[in-house]
């Protein structure tokens, strides 16, 4: 397995603004005379409009489409498919032309691995995965530090809550998703060591539905908000908008995950969402994308860290302002070393 980490400061500084813009568009200053860059995007379960991971990745391909005049063909993920499925939907966007193809979720590992080495003349992406199922000398493997920006909602919470109680709802219990449960304990646990912490798993592999489950997400949430708990993280994708859902019902906070979705969630349940653990998918897709425009496309993982700003926490609705400085304490020791955030 490619060891080599890529230092990935200057790209994610200056992708920092990524906003979404209408797919497949060109620049102006996209020359004519060079062919389109063509890019296949693969999203999880919820595709285009889950108002959490898969749109930060879409905004991260818009911004590259219309900065880059890349033409682009998306597909999406169905609940419950079969390996095989994957594998397809990779191989007829190359069938179309796309030649450069983005994988957003660990749950294309395998289907990678194999339609990369059957594709040597395709460069790929595949976000949240670096697992040697997954690599090889055409595939860009974009990882995150989803720990380091875990921690600090973890302690938000805990520097927040009234009753000492918080909780944590899984998508899939996956290695993944337990990175983001650790950090959010460690935080919370450096702040109050004594504090309650309620955990829960929405479903378990190979059933990844817990991912686009919003009855069940409620469900979790309420369990939590009923024994006591006042702030609840979500990790599960679409199934989110149901823990939001429950906190607004139960008159208790939530902290979203991925994009800041006091922003992006529905308009009802936004004034619940405390902060959001920031993953800055975009930035990931976009620094693929670039790197093919660039000419400087480079295998192996790539990881984006808090010293990057490659995860971090929102700050929209103003109900953490207070906690700020602390916060910003806590990330500045990470990046410094003197708090080292488990992952396992």
């Amino acid at each position: 397995m490619h060891k080599v980490i890529k230092s990935v400061a200057v790209v994610a500084a200056a992708a920092l603004s990524l906003t979404a813009c209408s797919s497949g568009t060109s620049s102006p200053s996209a020359s004519t005379d060079t062919p389109k860059i063509k890019v296949g995007m693969a999203y999880d379960i919820g595709g285009r409009g889950d108002q959490s991971f898969n749109d930060s990745a879409a905004a991260g391909l818009d911004k590259a489409a219309q900065e880059f005049g890349v033409e682009t063909k998306e597909s999406a993920a169905t609940a419950g498919e079969a390996e095989s499925a994957k594998e397809e939907r990779l191989n007829q966007l190359i069938d179309a032309g796309y030649n450069n193809i983005v994988a957003v979720g660990f749950a294309y590992a395998n289907a990678v691995g194999k339609v990369a080495k059957d594709n040597p003349d395709v460069k790929f992406a595949i976000v949240d995965d670096a697992s040697e199922a997954s690599t090889g000398d055409n595939i860009m493997n974009i990882v995150f530090a989803e720990n380091e920006g875990s921690f600090l909602v973890g302690a938000a919470a805990a520097l927040k809550t009234k009753t000492d109680h918080i909780g944590f709802v899984g998508g899939v219990e996956t290695d993944l998703i337990k990175k983001f449960q650790v950090g959010y304990e460690a935080g919370a646990k450096a702040v109050n060591p004594d504090i309650k912490i309620d955990v829960k798993y929405l479903t378990q592999p190979p059933d990844f539905t817990g991912f686009g489950d919003v009855a069940k997400g409620k469900a979790a949430a309420e369990g939590m908000y009923q024994s006591g708990a006042d702030i609840v993280y979500h990790a599960a994708g679409g199934s989110g908008g149901g823990v939001f859902s429950a906190a607004k019902a139960a008159g208790k906070l939530a902290i979203g995950v991925d994009s800041d979705q006091a922003k992006t969630a529905a308009e009802d349940v936004r004034d619940v969402i405390m902060t959001s653990m920031l993953k800055r998918v975009d930035v990931g897709v976009y620094t693929f994308i670039k790197s093919v425009n660039d000419n400087t496309f480079a295998a192996g993982p790539t990881v984006f860290d808090l010293k990057v700003d490659g995860v971090g926490y929102s700050t929209t609705g103003g109900k953490i302002d207070d906690i700020v400085p602390q916060l910003e304490d806590y990330k500045q020791q990470i990046i410094d070393g003197k708090i080292v955030v488990p992952s396992k």
